[in-house]
């Protein structure tokens, strides 16, 4: 049985419809990631599941008992903003406290032990008397972590949680995040932008555009076997060309570039070489002017000596192929 249900779930703003009878199972213990571009929906379900935001349709379950109308202090879920949203003038034990404060069943000692604990967890028990201003961005957003499993919620629900630091940090904050998640066991939710987030920290991934579900999948099934053309272009980079009435899609590390002299599907005209380190992209011009582009290990350029404006010969691997009904809108 599902920990989290979203049953049918339609939201309207005015005559903008943010959720489009969306439906979601989430196992207990999973971290799951709502993925997809701006103004898809995707931090409205989000409200809707902490009960921050009323659906106009639909109804929500937690761990077998309905929540639809049960408001979001009695869902007991941990919350983490893209902003930190730290007091300035409280240290990080004082921020981790505030929350454990509001809840009476606990013992001043328990209070206390709660917040040493998520401190130790997070690796920030050394700076429990800091403020946030003598914090980094990583570290804020850790306390902010902090401050959210300290209650020891049944769910934790994340809102871009990484969006606001640079490259380098959130990396390591991935790991972090993920790392204490599966050690807790604890249900968790994560909406993003960013792919790389999803498809690193994910056991499944929702992947949202205009107001609906257009796939839900582990990350290898996302990026394997785009269910619409929409995910195959959201989700890293895909090629698309038309055959027999059909659209069909191939990532670009499954292009093999041939010789004139063996089988081949497409001759096409290199157009820009773009050194990545271990790869290097090759963008080309097949014969209808449609642009395709493939990856190659970095080592194998120089007995390929492909120059810009030259040709290769390209085979699509049968099998690496994903085809879509008709012209599909990509």
């Amino acid at each position: 049985m599902a920990f989290l249900d979203i049953k049918n779930i339609t939201k309207r703003f005015d005559k903008q419809t943010a959720l489009n009878n969306v439906s979601v199972s989430i196992r207990k213990g999973e971290f799951v990631c709502i993925l997809g571009p701006s103004g898809c929906g995707k931090t409205t379900l989000l409200r809707i599941i902490a009960g921050l935001e009323p659906a106009n349709n639909g109804r929500v379950f937690i761990d077998g008992k309905e929540a639809t109308f049960l408001p979001a202090a009695k869902r007991n879920f941990g919350i983490v903003f893209q902003s930190y949203a730290l007091f300035p003038n409280m240290t990080v034990m004082e921020n981790i406290l505030f929350g454990l404060q509001q809840r009476k069943e606990f013992s001043k000692d328990q209070r206390l032990d709660k917040a040493f604990n998520a401190l130790r967890l997070v690796d920030l028990f050394e700076h429990r008397n800091k403020y946030p201003r003598e914090l980094s961005g990583g570290m804020q957003q850790r306390t902010a972590l902090a401050r959210a499993i300290a209650l020891s919620p049944a769910f934790l629900l994340l809102d871009e949680p990484l969006s606001a630091l640079d490259a380098k940090v959130r990396q390591k904050l991935r790991r972090e995040i993920r790392a204490i998640q599966q050690s807790l066991g604890i249900t968790t939710i994560m909406v993003t932008h960013d792919q790389e987030e999803a498809l690193t920290m994910a056991d499944r991934i929702i992947v949202m555009n205009n107001a609906v579900v257009e796939q839900i999948g582990t990350p290898r099934e996302i990026y394997d076997h785009p269910a619409t053309p929409f995910v195959a272009s959201f989700i890293g980079t895909m090629n698309f060309y038309r055959s027999g009435g059909e659209t069909c899609a191939i990532r670009p590390e499954n292009v093999e570039i041939t010789g004139r002299q063996d089988v081949y599907d497409f001759k096409a005209r290199v157009r820009t070489l773009e050194f990545k380190g271990p790869m290097t992209r090759v963008y080309g011009t097949l014969p209808d002017t449609s642009e395709i582009c493939m990856d190659i290990p970095s080592e194998r350029m120089a007995e390929l000596s492909l120059n810009e404006n030259g040709f290769v010969f390209l085979r699509m691997p049968p099998d690496s192929i994903t085809k879509y009904a008709g012209a599909a809108a990509i």
